[in-house]
């Protein structure tokens, strides 16, 4: 069983026109959902949303955020965190999105949702917006299934060319919640090191493989095969979530990999493979990066056809 969640809310941030981040990108998405025969479903406002937000990011960060919109600031943080009317707004749709689809896998075998959401959110930290991001999506489903489902081992890979240290940041002291994250390096935000593995009860618990600049399909194929997918095996999770971004992409504007549309239906396969395997089929994927809208709608297609 398969199914594509969204919200009309996400459509609320309204950057300036010249953003690579802006709202026709999930148009496109949405395009590649139907196209690869996902039927989307649009998410309520969800219950939990409030307090989940609550659990992984510093009150005082969604307050600053809170008054920031108020204000009619341009900014929150960096300039890379432009403001609208609706960025708030839009923010709270796309973790509304993720709590109801994480809740959608974790009841039922064989589920695998696809969380079309913008604004991204990997790169969000506790107290900062940064890189696009304003929550933490991923973490905050991630943080669903652990403390409203009562899974013991959580994985998040998380494939998007930009390391996701927003969800390394967050997650990097738990044992619960295994993160490994294949991306380019040195590159934005400059983490991502082999040398970062977690601290305290967390260390093992992350695992980066930094790529250079040039990447391709094979030195991808060999990274995933021989590091990521043995770790993940070896962790065992419950669930799968992948930090899905498309801006690996040959073409990507932003990206600085040469990865071919074959690349992401191969990552779709076999992470599908896997979650079958480990985790009784339940896999949720939320979008991340990727800045090409012929690329997004094509890349979206290939990854979910391997249902």
């Amino acid at each position: 069983m398969h199914r594509a969640f969204t919200a009309a809310g996400c459509q609320q941030h309204q950057p300036p026109f010249a953003a690579p981040e802006r709202p026709a990108r999930l148009e496109a998405v949405l395009g590649g959902a139907s196209d690869a025969g996902w039927p989307v479903e649009d998410s309520p406002a969800h219950a939990l949303s409030a307090s989940a937000v609550a659990r992984l990011h510093a009150p005082r960060y969604v307050e600053r955020f809170e008054r920031a919109i108020e204000r009619g600031d341009g900014l929150l943080d960096s300039a890379d965190n432009p403001l609208s009317k609706g960025t708030l707004e839009a923010a709270r749709a796309a973790v509304d999105v993720c709590l109801t689809a994480a809740d959608w896998v974790a009841t039922g075998e064989r589920r695998k949702a696809f969380a079309a959401v913008r604004p991204p959110g990997h790169h969000a930290e506790r107290d900062v917006a940064m890189g696009f991001c304003y929550f933490a999506n991923v973490a905050l489903a991630a943080e669903q299934l652990v403390g409203e489902h009562s899974c013991e081992r959580v994985a998040i890979f998380d494939f998007d060319v930009h390391h996701g240290n927003g969800t390394q940041h967050l997650f990097e002291k738990r044992r619960d919640i295994f993160f490994a994250s294949v991306h380019q390096y040195p590159f934005y935000p400059g983490t991502g090191s082999a040398a970062e593995r977690g601290s305290g009860d967390g260390i093992g618990r992350t695992l980066n493989v930094p790529l250079p600049a040039g990447t391709d399909d094979w030195a991808l194929r060999e990274a995933v095969e021989g590091t990521v997918l043995p770790a993940l095996r070896d962790f065992r999770p419950e669930v799968l979530l992948v930090s899905a971004g498309f801006d690996g992409w040959e073409n990507d504007p932003l990206g600085g990999w040469k990865l071919s549309e074959e690349a992401y239906a191969w990552m779709g396969r076999e992470l599908a493979a896997l979650a079958d395997d480990l985790c009784g089929g339940r896999m949720l994927s939320v979008l991340e990066g990727g800045y090409s809208l012929a690329g997004l709608r094509l890349l979206t297609r290939r990854y979910l056809e391997a249902r």
